[in-house]
């Protein structure tokens, strides 16, 4: 098999997976959803490139199976379009990776969170009780906050996003890259800058941990 023949089967079987799965909760969902609902929700919205991508795998195929069999050889410009066409759009491909696994995919409860109204990019919901609580978890979503035992500046990475419905509350569980101290902040999204505070309420606190910690498990 040519170069370019395990990279076009690779990619279709990634990506047509992919566009399987999107293209099939967006059917599940649409006869339940508000048009306006359904047009919020984060894969609907980036579907068309997943689609432009799938075609363009088809039609590189076509392309160099009209070559015959010399064409299959030497043919890295073909790989080079197709990578620099997901490099363009890897926002939207990443995002739809993490859509493809997110509570929210197939989900038509009449919504009580922020959802993909609030989700960060490369995040996605894993978790939800549909009542009170979800967790959502971003990628390499790092912070640069100050210890306030020090006053110096640490590095933090966010495990995990936690709204409370019932409370009209969000927290956000960071990680110490260095020490792996974990901590749970009240977390308050700006426009401009986020904010953070420190949780002196010992019910709260247990209850994200509970919480977090049967995601983990």
């Amino acid at each position: 098999m040519s170069k370019v023949d395990e990279f076009l089967k690779s990619e279709k079987n990634k990506y047509g997976k992919l566009y399987v799965d999107i293209n099939y909760a967006i059917d599940n969902v649409s006869p339940f959803l508000e048009e306006s609902t359904l047009r919020s929700r984060k894969y609907v919205a980036k579907a068309s490139v997943l689609k432009k991508y799938i075609d363009l795998l088809q039609a590189t195929e076509s392309e160099i199976s009209k070559g015959g069999f010399f064409s299959r050889f030497n043919n890295d410009k073909y790989i080079d379009l197709l990578n620099d066409y997901k490099k363009d759009n890897s926002e939207s491909l990443n995002q739809l990776e993490k859509c493809s696994k997110c509570k929210c995919l197939n989900c038509t409860a009449d919504c009580k969170f922020d959802s993909c109204l609030a989700c960060r990019d490369n995040s996605c919901t894993v978790f939800c009780d549909h009542k009170k609580a979800n967790v959502s978890k971003p990628e390499n979503f790092i912070l640069d906050l100050t210890n306030n035992r020090t006053g110096g500046n640490d590095r933090y990475m966010v495990l995990g996003i936690l709204q409370d419905v019932e409370l009209d509350t969000k927290y956000i569980i960071i990680e110490n890259i260095i020490t792996k101290e974990k901590f749970i902040l009240y977390y308050y999204p700006g426009i401009s800058e986020d904010s953070y505070g420190e949780i002196s309420n010992p019910e709260e606190f247990d209850f994200i941990v509970s919480t977090f910690q049967s995601i983990e498990e």
